[in-house]
Parts: C-alpha cells; structure tokens; sequence
C-alpha cells in the first residue's frame, strides 16, 4: 500500500507508518499467516538479511551488527503477525482479502468498525523499520516474527530450543507508552462439547430472534477487571427471565467470535406460543432497562432487539436445560485480584465463544492467572461444573506465566534511557494478558526480556486504535535502547 493520498500520509516516523500500511493491506488472521510471512522473506532477503522459517512457521530475520559492533550482545526483537479479526455485524469486511480501513481522530489512528491489527501490527512495523534502517547502530539483531498468537500462541510454542542467538529480548506487545512489561498471566482453555437432541417446533409455536448487541467488548485480559458486560452471560440470563414468564423453547444460541475479546454480541433464536409472542417485546424493554443500569458507565449502550426469524428444529427441553443452567452458573471476569502484585488481577477468565443448535454445541473459556496453579485449579472448577450434566470438557493448550525479574539489568537500561530521553520516570507493570515471553523465556534460560509498546485502545475490538505520538516515541526509544546497548559493549571494550 502506498503512502501516498491515503490516512498515513504525513505521519511520523514515515518508515514505520509504510510498514503499518502494507500489513493493513495484507490478510493476516491467526493461523492464515503465510502469504504476509512470505511477503516479509521476501523483503528481506531483498536487502540481504537472513531468514529461517522454522517448523512452527515462525520467520527469523538476522541483520549483522553496525560495523564496530560486533561484539555487542545479541538482541532479539519480537511481536507477532497475526491479528484478532472482530467487525460489527453489519460491517461486510471479509478478513481474508479486504483491506482494513483506519481513520485518523484527534491524534488516534482508529478502524470504526473491525478490528484495526495495532496489535500486533505496530511491533511488526517497529521491527521491519529497525531492519532496513542503516543509520540505526546496534549489535547483532535477530527479528522473532511468530505466527498464531492470539489463538493459543501456536508460533511460541513450536519455537524450537538453540534457534535464537541473542542474549536479550525486546518484546513489542504490550499497550500502554511509558510503561515496562516485567511479567504477564499464563493461563489455558477449556473447551467444552455436548451433542444434542433435536425436535420440531409445535405447530401452535412461534419463532423469533433475540439480539444482545451494544457492548464494548475488549481485550480479556487487560479489560476484564472493567466488568464489561459479557453478551453471552447477559443473553442466557434473560433467556432465563423469560423461561420463568412463558413457555420458551430455545433452537440455537451463539455469542462471541475470538476466545481473548469479550463478548460483544449474543443471539437466540427461540420458538414460544403465538399467544405469547406480543408479550415479548414488553419483557424485553423491562430487561433491557435494567441491563443499562447495572451497566451504567461501563455498556451504556447494551441493546436488546427482537425480530422474526426461522427455525425448523429445537433442542429438546433436557438439553435446554443443562446449556442455559450451566453457562448461567459458568464463571466469567475477575477471580481473584494479586496479593504480590498490587492492583493487577491475579486470576480470571472469559467465557468467550458459544454456538449452540439443535443438534448439540460448544463453548470455550479462556482462563488467565499469574500463577499457574491458580489457572489449572480455576479450569478444573469449570470442568466440574459441566461434569455434572455429562458434559464433556478438556482443558487445553497450558502455557506458563513470565516471572518478573526485578533485577533485569536490559529493564534498568531501558528505564535510564527512557528518563533521559524523555525527562520522564516510567513505570513497571506486570499485565494480566498473555504475551509469549513466558513461552520463549522458559525455552531459553537466562534471556532477559523487556516488554513495551505504543498506547492502544480496544484491542480485540472494533474501533481499536492506536495514539500516533506514542508510535513515534516507540521508534525512537528502540533505536536509543539499541544504542545505548552497543555503545556500552565499546566502552567495556
């Protein structure tokens, strides 16, 4: 994509902004990688660096160091190419070849109605500027671009021992400029499954569709504390209220679309007796009335719209039973707040996927937790809970928390030149989202590992965006860090 006559026009640093535009232009949802991976080689070995693409997919670009620098320590720069892909429902965006379209606000580059790809699309930019550039000084450079990570990390797991060469590890996937990332959740799924038992709609029945829709949704991780309304958890309870009123039979269910976003949207397809269906509309303006006040300030904007729609089978009204009393009783949000870590969550999850029909279902909870016991206990909970309806549920895809490490010596470097370039203290956090440093970090013992990134609003959700200004602050904090790192190794020399 060119620069030129479009919204990154004029923004600064120009390198990083054109590398930004080409992955807006290129399809690169979790696990459909491979033509932005090739396109990327490609680039690079255009310019001479070194590529591996190694069996996870996974691509690894070398770029020697600045002539002088040879013996400076290795360091290796990671983000990752996939991105979460959420639009609005009436958005007609197709992931896997339309262009995303931002929009530049008040000093923010926004995508109104998909997700916009800063995360994790800005390290990756970072990172391609970083290569090309050749007034940069730096020691060896190695650029870690994995593949899969906001579905299950795929790409940091496969990532083989003895691949990486550098000493250290600038992650760029975290989310808030002036912050350094010390140390994130781990956590693991469960998945669940269920077979069901159709029947048809009796003839005296009427069937109807209930949208939840309204919500801001989010990252699960780093919003979860918000207490956003969950589409999913909302939707079953007033599926509930209105089992309680009238004869309701439900024929399907389905409500968020990416394990690590916060539901915005749920819908029901449902059948109740004709004499019933005037009466739905009423009881579902009282639900809604009482959703945007317990939501006030937070989803003001929840909504619950009724429309007719067709359905020809049900579930039976055993397995309406067992679906709606367990995702009503399922856990989501906040578990239990850190003792060690004040004011970051310790441990949580999101219920965060449902499609359930005639013919049976599933769901899909993403728990999160810094310490991996915790995560392991709370995933058990929730599978005890489905076991007592003979629900199947398995846990899958465990991947360990980062362990901070106060005493990094790459974070005191960092921090010393962010207050010298920018007359500013910075701040240390650990942050309750999964980033693949405790993933890569346990393959490799002794890597010190500093996470930091722009300012990034909504990942995870349509109308994510990303302040301009702190893009450019990134730039030039990564090439002072680089620096500073190389010029230390001369004057030890």
């Amino acid at each position: 994509m060119s620069l030129s006559h479009t919204v990154f026009s004029g923004l600064q640093p120009v390198n990083v902004w054109a590398h930004f535009a080409m992955l807006c232009a290129t399809p690169r949802a979790s696990k459909e990688e491979g033509a932005l991976r090739v396109y990327i080689k490609g680039w690079a070995e255009a310019r001479g660096l070194p590529t591996t693409v190694d069996a996870a997919g996974n691509l690894i670009v070398r770029k020697p160091a600045s002539a002088g620098r040879e013996q400076a320590p290795g360091v290796v720069l990671q983000a990752h190419l996939d991105m979460v892909c959420q639009k609005n429902t009436e958005s007609t965006h197709d992931f896997s070849r339309d262009v995303i379209q931002p929009a530049l606000r008040d000093g923010w580059l926004i995508a109104e109605e998909t997700t916009l790809g800063a995360d994790n699309g800005i390290g990756v930019a970072l990172i391609l500027a970083a290569l090309e550039d050749a007034s940069l000084a730096h020691g060896p450079l190695e650029a870690l671009l994995t593949v899969d990570e906001e579905a299950g990390m795929g790409g940091a797991r496969g990532l083989a021992a003895g691949v990486l060469e550098g000493s250290l590890m600038l992650n760029l996937d975290t989310e808030e400029w002036g912050e350094f990332y010390l140390g994130c959740a781990g956590g693991l799924d469960v998945n669940v499954t269920r077979l069901g038992v159709a029947e048809a709609v009796p003839s005296d029945y009427k069937t109807c569709r209930i949208s939840l829709r309204g919500l801001r949704g989010g990252h699960s991780g780093v919003n979860i504390h918000e207490e956003r309304g969950n589409a999913i958890k909302l939707l079953v309870r007033v599926l509930r209220q209105l089992e309680a009123a009238m004869p309701l039979r439900l024929a399907e269910l389905q409500g968020g679309s990416a394990r690590n976003a916060l539901p915005r949207e749920a819908f029901a397809t449902i059948a109740v007796p004709a004499e019933a269906l005037a009466r739905l509309p009423v009881l579902l303006d009282e639900q809604q009335a009482l959703l945007r006040a317990e939501l006030h300030g937070v989803d003001d904007g929840v909504a619950l719209e009724l429309a007719a729609a067709p359905a020809a089978l049900l579930m039976s009204l055993a397995e309406q039973a067992v679906w709606l009393a367990t995702l009503h009783a399922a856990p989501h949000g906040v578990r239990r707040m850190s003792r060690q870590v004040p004011g970051v969550v310790e441990t949580s999850n999101n219920l965060g996927m449902v499609d359930v029909h005639p013919n049976g279902g599933s769901c899909n909870f993403m728990v999160r937790s810094l310490l991996g016991s915790a995560s392991l206990a709370l995933a058990d909970e929730i599978v005890s809970l489905f076991a007592l309806s003979g629900t199947p549920a398995e846990k899958a895809g465990y991947y360990p928390g980062w362990a901070p490490n106060p005493d990094s010596a790459l974070l005191a470097l960092c921090q010393s030149v962010y207050r010298r370039d920018f007359a500013a203290e910075s701040k240390v956090q650990v942050i309750h989202a999964g980033l693949e440093c405790g993933i890569i970090g346990a393959k490799y013992p002794g890597l010190d590992i500093v996470s930091f990134g722009p300012t990034i609003r909504g990942a995870h959700a349509p109308g994510e965006s990303v302040e301009v200004s702190t893009v450019d602050g990134c730039w030039a904090l990564l090439g002072s860090i680089l620096a500073e790192l190389a010029e230390q190794q001369e004057d030890a020399q």
